[in-house]
Parts: structure tokens; C-alpha cells; sequence
């Protein structure tokens, strides 16, 4: 919250509707589903419904609270108004037009046209690029989670069992473990269905010689991981094993651009120039990576011309691919802490080729 007034003190803003879940959450610890925050210079307010008056109390710190008897936006509409600010500033990247009108009708006639104006750099999701040390150590302890489940998951790995087995016994494990839940539906590609990037876990069953992608997360303690690792069942032929060793060096490229000072793009093409001189580029469908934090996916991209400046405290993944159509896909994917020297990787899990 100090750093929120800094920023709005410096911007010149009056006040600030937050209504994006995970940026109340982040400024005032509460983790409801029903929630807005209200923030002046020197007072805040942050409103919810009845159903966590209890969970309220226990969570919410730096704003006062208050059970809204009717709708949470339209009440702290009426609260900045009464505030007695000129103005409030929303994140037009998380406010419906529907959202807006309400916010509008929520106040008086003669401030309906510019009361509410948009942030032209959201605010919040600047602040929480930069993790601090606090921070950092639980997405840590949630990658070492998500390792640890890798290792647990490999055995099951076998003929006749079924992707949505496979799963569903890495979802049980990561319970088992203290998880809050997975942090994204759980990935897992068997054989030509590897070639999709975000190949769902289905009914199919293994079988034989091929590639199983591995995508998953876990939530620990409100902070998301994120992994890949792609193995292979028997003894992969030469495309494959080709294939296979790009990928790696293209992730391990990308990995050791990670530094401060270096931009998005620049990691990104890392990747991708690695992948282009093995004539597989044009196979490599998507960014190189993203931020991770208290959501599975934030700022800053790591994608082709990204100009977003890498600095310490960022946590980013780095998972370049190569799926090709009808045959097989391939990606490596690590969680990468940004440090005052370059980068750490937090997912040190295995990454050479693993035959099942």
C-alpha cells in the first residue's frame, strides 16, 4: 500500500478503484472472490459481501472494511466520490464496459463524464513485476514443490496408463504435499498429440515409443509455479533426439540471458535464434515465456521485440518448443528468479532427455 501512494503521489493521482481480484489480494492480503479496494492519499477502504465477514477480519490488513449491503463496486464508487477526490483512476485492462457504467451510475450526475479515468500504466501489476524477498522464497518453495512432483509422477509413466491418470496422480500428489491446487489445468501430451501446445490431459492411453509433455503448477501458500518436461517412452529415433538437444540448448540459451538490463526480446531471441539455425524455428509457436507470481501468467512477456527491461526480483519462465504437426512436440520449461548478476533457475529438475 506504501508503495501504492508512492506511485500515485509521483503520478498525481487522487485515488485509485482497484476491482482486479489478484491486485487486492497483493495489496491487502485478501483472497475472497467478491472484492474491491479503495485507495486515497491517506485513507482506504476495502469492500466485500457478507459471506467473509470472518475471512475479512482475518486477512485484510492497511484498509478498513466494510460488508457492502448491496453490489462491493457500486459502494466504493460512492466512498471515493465521498472522498472527496477530483478523480479515480481504474485499470482499463481489468474493467468491463458493463463494470464502468456501474462504476459511472454510482456516483453524481455532474461527475459521471470524468470522475473515473483510465491508468495509462496499470499500477499495480508494476508493483507486483518486482517480487521481495518474501515473495521470492514461497515461489521457490512452490518450484521446488512442482520438482519434487516430477520426480513422484515419473514412475506412473508407463504403457496402458492414460493421460488423465497421469494427471490426476500428479494433482493427488501435489494435495497430498500441502498445494492449495494446481496453478493451470494440468498438461499432459502423449506421442503426435505432444505436437499441441496446450494438450490437455485426455482418456488416451500410452502406448509404445513416443514423447509425453509434462505441464503443470502448483499454488503454495498463494504464489503459483510453473514447469515443463517433455520424456520420452523407449528409444527416440534420430528427428526426435534431434529435436530433443535444439530445444534443450535453445532453453538453456535463453536461461543464460537472463540478466538485468536485458530486455524481454532479447531473451526471447536467444531462444528462437537457436531453434533457426536448427531449421527449426518456424516450429516454435509462441513466446519464450512470462511472468509468474501471485497469477499463473503476468508481465512482464518474454516475447519476439518485448522492450519490457529484465530486473532483480522479476520471476519469469523460459519454455521454448517444437511441435510439429501429426508427429511430435517438445518443450523444456524453468522458472527463472532475476538477481542482481543474472539469473536462478528455480525449477532444477532434470532437463536431459529421460527414456521410460
Amino acid at each position: 500500500m506504501r508503495a501504492l501512494r508512492k506511485r500515485m503521489q509521483e503520478q498525481g493521482i487522487e485515488s485509485v478503484l482497484v476491482t482486479h481480484l489478484p491486485d487486492v489480494r497483493y495489496l491487502c492480503g485478501f483472497t475472497g472472490s467478491n472484492a474491491a479496494l479503495a485507495v486515497t492519499a491517506k485513507r482506504a477502504a476495502m469492500f466485500t459481501d457478507g459471506r467473509y465477514t470472518s475471512q475479512a477480519k482475518e486477512e485484510t490488513k492497511g484498509a478498513p472494511i466494510v460488508i457492502a449491503k448491496k453490489s462491493v463496486l457500486r459502494e466504493a464508487c460512492v466512498w471515493l466520490e465521498k472522498s472527496g477526490a477530483a478523480t479515480a483512476h481504474f485499470d482499463p485492462e481489468q474493467t468491463t464496459f458493463a463494470a464502468l457504467n456501474m462504476m459511472r451510475d454510482a456516483v453524481n450526475k455532474g461527475k459521471r463524464r470524468g470522475f473515473f479515468q483510465p491508468l495509462k500504466n496499470a499500477i499495480v501489476p508494476e508493483l507486483r513485476m518486482l517480487k521481495d524477498g518474501d515473495e521470492l522464497l514461497l515461489i521457490e518453495e512452490a518450484a521446488l514443490l512442482g520438482c519434487n512432483l516430477f520426480t513422484l509422477i515419473l514412475p506412473h509413466i508407463q504403457a496402458g496408463v492414460s493421460e488423465s491418470e497421469i494427471a490426476a496422480d500428479l494433482e493427488f500428489f501435489a494435495r497430498s504435499m500441502g498445494a492449495e491446487g494446481m496453478s493451470f489445468e494440468t498438461i499432459v501430451a502423449y506421442g503426435k498429440r505432444s505436437s499441441f501446445p496446450h494438450g490437455r490431459a485426455t482418456a488416451a492411453k500410452l502406448s509404445g515409443r513416443g514423447f509425453v509433455t509434462l505441464d503443470f503448477g502448483v499454488i503454495l501458500n498463494g504464489y503459483c509455479s510453473d514447469m515443463t518436461r517433455t520424456v520420452h517412452m523407449g528409444k527416440p529415433g534420430n528427428p526426435e533426439q534431434f529435436a530433443y538437444e535444439a530445444v534443450l540448448e535453445a532453453q538453456e540459451a535463453a536461461v543464460a540471458a537472463v540478466k538485468p538490463g536485458a530486455t524481454c526480446g532479447e531473451v526471447d531471441e536467444a531462444a528462437r535464434s537457436v531453434l533457426r539455425k536448427a531449421k527449426l524455428d518456424r516450429y516454435f509457436t509462441h513466446s519464450t515465456g512470462h511472468g509468474v507470481g501471485i497469477e499463473i501468467h503476468e508481465p512482464p512477456r518474454v516475447g519476439a521485440e518485448q522492450k519490457q527491461v529484465l530486473a532483480p526480483g522479476m520471476v519469469i519462465t523460459i519454455e521454448p518448443g517444437v511441435y510439429i504437426e501429426g508427429k511430435f512436440g517438445i518443450r523444456i520449461e524453468d522458472m527463472i528468479a532475476v538477481t542482481a548478476s543474472g539469473g536462478k533457475i528455480l525449477t532444477p529438475a532434470p532437463k536431459a532427455m529421460i527414456q521410460l
